[in-house]
């Protein structure tokens, strides 16, 4: 795992780009990023082999899911290293462009012939040699540009006309083609990076209030009015009413769970993956998870994730406290993505929250998705590394990821333009 951060260790002195450096990184992020995506390597080639030895499709090779996960997680680990390397005013300089990117990207998926479309949803851009999700990169750069978009108007933040119109507009266009896929579950998470990086920011709390009830409204009529997402919703209240139909997939789940007990059946030993448990590698790698290692199993996937979200967010606080604003924000937004996308996820395995199609990030089978995490997680470290690089004084260039105008001895005040 070294490799991905070159002329890097963990204390002493390093060189950058040629440059003496402070070298050290915040090791507990690190370790349980890579436990997690290290599990995760362990998992989805347990939760797959049986579809994939047992499937024309696949050729009947019992690794195929296990190398093509491979070759994502280097990919995405070249991905972050190359994030690592990229400054954090650069990444500033660049949001806007990317948040465009990404919304160009959305609008083409739903291009007929162009977009794939499986199991009813169009997400996918086939690329030859594997599919690109931009809903994946989306959570990204929406909270690359929320976080710029708010370093902006913090002189306007309790204003609804100046601060959160605008934003809110940009989200609600992002939603309204993240819908037309559909695909609900990347919704929910952009905005709550979205909306959180900006209530963080100082949103005007009865502003923030407000849009809590639109919110919750909200969501409640796109799923009333949708017969899909209605069916699922009663499904999750009782999954046994129709365990064969609607309710399939959660029952079996639920079965997952409950075999799995205090320590599980053993790794390898799941019978739910044996074509009863569908997307066992994918939406419900967690179940297959408390199957074949139990309680404790599921307990250590929490621990790692709350870990990590918890170092996420003392990055963010000292990104703040040295006067690096937007990286600040930058760290909380990635930190409310790994949070709520594993609470929604881990939520959904255990029949606590409606089944929705998100991944268990770091950990699930994808090559978007784990792309887009690492990405982050390279950006996290680079933020780490630029505060400790500004709290011992070293030059990055001004004040590292903080227009000239927001600089550590001045923050906007009312009235400034």
């Amino acid at each position: 795992m070294a490799s991905w951060l070159p002329g890097f260790r963990f204390g002493g002195n390093a060189r950058l780009n040629g440059t003496p450096q402070v070298s050290e990184l915040d090791g507990l992020l690190f370790w349980s990023a890579a436990s997690l995506i290290l599990f995760g390597l362990v998992m989805v080639y347990s939760s797959s082999i049986a579809v994939a030895e047992g499937s024309r499709m696949f050729a009947h090779q019992p690794y195929y899911f296990l190398v093509r996960h491979t070759i994502f997680v280097l990919i995405a680990l070249a991905a972050g290293a190359f994030a690592f390397r990229v400054p954090i005013r650069t990444w500033q300089s660049l949001s806007p462009y990317l948040f465009m990117a990404v919304l160009v990207l959305l609008i083409v998926v739903l291009v007929p012939h162009i977009g794939r479309e499986v199991n009813g949803s169009r997400r996918w851009i086939p690329l030859g040699f594997g599919n690109l999700q931009p809903s994946e990169l989306a959570k990204l750069f929406v909270g690359l540009y929320a976080a710029d978009y708010t370093i902006r108007k913090l002189a306007v933040m309790k204003s609804f006309r100046h601060a959160f119109l605008p934003m809110a507009s940009m989200i609600l266009f992002v939603g309204f083609l993240l819908l037309r896929e559909p695909d609900f579950g990347a919704f929910v998470v952009i905005c709550c990076i979205a909306f959180g990086i900006l209530f963080l920011g100082g949103l005007n709390a009865r502003i923030f209030a407000l849009l809590m009830i639109v919110a919750v409204v909200g969501f409640l009529l796109l799923i009333w009015l949708s017969p899909y997402r209605r069916e699922r919703l009663f499904n999750f209240v009782d999954p046994w009413k129709d365990s064969l139909g609607s309710g399939y997939q959660l029952s079996h789940a639920l079965i997952a769970f409950g075999r799995g007990e205090w320590f599980g059946v053993g790794l390898g030993a799941s019978v739910e993956k044996l074509f009863y448990l569908p997307e066992a590698h994918t939406d419900f790698l967690l179940a297959v998870i408390a199957e074949e290692l139990g309680f404790v199993g599921v307990l250590t996937v929490v621990v790692l994730f709350a870990v990590m979200v918890h170092r996420t967010f003392a990055i963010a606080k000292r990104a703040h406290f040295v006067g690096n604003y937007y990286a600040g924000m930058v760290a909380q937004g990635i930190g409310l993505w790994f949070g709520v996308q594993s609470f929604i996820n881990m939520g959904v395995n255990m029949g606590l929250l409606p089944t929705k199609g998100l991944t268990l990030p770091l950990m699930s089978y994808g090559g978007s998705g784990i792309v887009a995490n690492c990405l982050a997680l390279g950006i996290l470290l680079r933020i780490d590394w630029e505060n400790r690089q500004m709290r011992r004084g070293a030059p990055l260039g001004g004040d590292a990821g903080v227009p000239p105008r927001y600089s550590q001895s001045r923050l906007p005040r009312q009235g400034d333009q």
